[in-house]
């Protein structure tokens, strides 16, 4: 393989680039997931963040739905949820399709929450984005999504 510049490039070499690069990503992603989440609520784990952060753009769900959408144990489900209402960040109605069951949605103080660390987080990397092009930018993130479509991600 050649690159733009002519130089000869081995394959596995890039590869594990690849691996290096995506393991500091991965790294990256989880100290702010973990500063997301006690943005959110000092108590918040990272892992619970994700789910309430999923909750909120897709609720009100039954547990079952998030359990089977997660693929984790319904009693674990139960665990995460209990502790995000005695949080004051998820808030249980009945369901009006089925009198026996329970709809679960962020609560005002959750959405609020979440939108303003969603906001600060993307002004954040838009502040250490800013020298890279709108183009590049484009074509990173177009990349990035063939990455994870080729990957099944």
């Amino acid at each position: 393989m050649t690159t733009a510049v002519g130089a000869e490039v081995d394959r596995a070499e890039l590869l594990g680039e690849l691996e290096r690069e995506v393991g500091v990503m991965i790294g990256r992603i989880r100290r702010l997931l973990r500063e997301r989440a006690r943005t959110v609520h000092e108590e918040l784990q990272s892992s619970t963040y994700l789910l309430l952060s999923w909750l909120d753009t897709r609720g009100p769900l039954r547990a079952s739905e998030i359990s089977e959408t997660f693929g984790i144990d319904k009693g674990a489900i139960s665990r995460q949820v209990q502790h995000l209402i005695e949080l004051g960040l998820v808030d249980r109605a009945p369901d009006p399709d089925d009198g026996r069951a329970t709809l679960l949605s962020a609560s005002e103080t959750a959405r609020t929450r979440l939108a303003a660390v969603k906001e600060a987080s993307r002004l954040w990397l838009d502040q250490r984005l800013d020298d890279l092009p709108d183009e590049d930018l484009a074509a990173f993130v177009g990349l990035l999504g063939r990455y994870n479509v080729a990957l099944g991600v």
